[in-house]
């Protein structure tokens, strides 16, 4: 069992940036893979970023691509999202969420889930 807790959401400008936390319980952090998942209001939950469980490989979205970074501290048991020149319509709750080895960019793929943070960017 994982349990995933997010923060660093808020109110931000366009052009701002914000840096998302996620820790994870558990001694078995290495192994997982971790994304960032995002819905705004009225819209399905969508993929924005994956990284796998050593942090080699990386995987994003491509209305983030260039403008977001994850990172992982497998020490720490933590991920991160550094949110660099953000946009109004990068508005909604951002979720971290788990799965076991394999990376995935795949909302049904994934194992565990935290409950969000809000990320709120105005123009």
């Amino acid at each position: 069992q994982v349990q995933l807790v997010e923060s660093g959401g808020g109110l931000v400008q366009a052009g701002g940036s914000l840096r998302l936390s996620c820790a994870a319980s558990g001694r078995t952090f290495s192994s997982y893979a971790m994304g960032w998942f995002r819905q705004a209001p009225g819209k399905e939950r969508e993929f924005v970023a994956a990284i796998s469980w050593s942090g080699g490989s990386t995987y994003y979205a491509d209305s983030v691509k260039g403008r977001f970074t994850i990172s992982r501290d497998n020490a720490k048991n933590t991920v991160y999202l550094q949110m660099n020149s953000l946009k109004p319509e990068d508005t909604a709750v951002y979720y971290c969420a788990a799965r076991r080895y394999e990376v995935t960019t795949t909302r049904d793929g994934m194992d565990y889930w935290g409950k969000g943070t809000l990320v709120t960017v105005s123009s």
